[in-house]
């Protein structure tokens, strides 16, 4: 065998060797920072891939990407590929949320922050608005209507989703931004919509009524405090002479529609105030109560920034109303139509 053979024969051993090598260092590498986060007492969940960073965050993943290179989101390179640690992404959310006091400040933003009520079809909003390919992606906070417009008075949202009843005028929303926000604000339907009883398929208790939930037995769900279904439904009791706190499961809420009718799927409760399309979405049965105005509130600071009017141009489309009305029980003639201004 010539000095040639011998060398590549060498060479082929040292390359096996180096392989070996390798890969004997990844797989300790990569054990030694399990077992260093696991004494740690750091949960791999904890940490997102940008897959699911862009589904936490409502945008694609290319701007993730993008955003994630441009050092705009909290990140780290592992094997090449980038991790997101959750609790700090909650807290770039909250820090770019944080403080918006003036129009500048919120010209800077990131994205657009809606706070307030919950609704099974603003996630076609959100669909419809991250088809734009705006730099300015669209995020839900579900703080209830009484939380939202706080949020907008207090200059942390962009807009606010409410509808909150007034008793006395039979008027939504406008008698409680005069509260609360003073002046300075829009107001632009999203929708009208049916709030009514979910009820078990088949409605095995024969509930027919609110007050039906005063009946021996009968477990209700509740919608969380500040909630603009947890306003309509004290009031209603309150109207009818029913001492709510004696109802079974009235102290028990949950935040969502879809919660509520979780719930009652489960068999967990037998009731609870919810949409139509809620309803629709499980197969539960629904028992209509009222039709409500869902209104967008917005800061007329904000009214006339790319992003809102982005999203006002959308609620006014053909699109969004075909969608929506698909699921049932809204009424989307009026969605986009700016009523009323304080």
């Amino acid at each position: 065998m010539d000095w040639s053979q011998n060398f590549n024969s060498y060479s082929g051993y040292l390359m096996s060797v180096k392989v070996i090598f390798c890969n004997f260092t990844c797989f300790f590498s990569q054990t030694v920072i399990k077992k260093s986060r696991v004494a740690q007492g750091v949960d791999m969940k904890e940490f997102l891939n940008t897959k699911e960073v862009a589904k936490y965050i409502g945008v694609n993943e290319k701007k993730v990407y993008f955003m994630a290179k441009a050092g705009k989101l909290p990140c780290t390179r592992v094997t090449g590929k980038w991790v997101f640690p959750k609790k700090l992404i909650d807290e770039w959310i909250e820090e770019n949320s944080r403080g918006v006091t003036s129009n500048k400040k919120a010209e800077q933003r990131e994205f657009l922050l809606a706070a307030g009520s919950d609704d099974p079809s603003l996630g076609i909003l959100r669909d419809l608005y991250a088809a734009r390919k705006t730099s300015a992606p669209l995020f839900f906070a579900n703080s209830g209507s009484s939380g939202g417009l706080a949020a907008v008075r207090d200059g942390v949202a962009d807009f606010a989703l409410s509808h909150l009843l007034d008793p006395e005028t039979g008027e939504y929303n406008l008698p409680f931004v005069r509260t609360m926000i003073s002046s300075g604000v829009a107001l632009v339907p999203l929708f009208h919509r049916e709030l009514g009883l979910l009820l078990g398929a088949g409605n095995p208790l024969g509930l027919r009524t609110l007050a039906d939930l005063g009946r021996s037995g009968v477990r209700m769900i509740n919608r969380q405090a500040g909630s603009g279904t947890r306003h309509y439904t004290d009031q209603q009791f309150s109207k009818l002479g029913i001492d709510a706190k004696r109802i079974k499961g009235y102290d028990v809420s949950v935040a969502t529609h879809l919660e509520v009718g979780l719930k009652i799927l489960r068999a967990e409760a037998d009731a609870g105030i919810a949409s139509c399309a809620a309803a629709r979405l499980l197969g539960l049965d629904f028992v209509p109560l009222t039709r409500e105005r869902f209104d967008i509130v917005i800061p007329k600071a904000r009214f006339f920034s790319p992003g809102v009017q982005a999203l006002l141009e959308i609620v006014g489309s053909r699109d969004f109303r075909s969608r929506v009305e698909a699921l049932g029980g809204y009424d989307t003639s009026d969605s986009g139509r700016m009523i009323a201004s304080s």
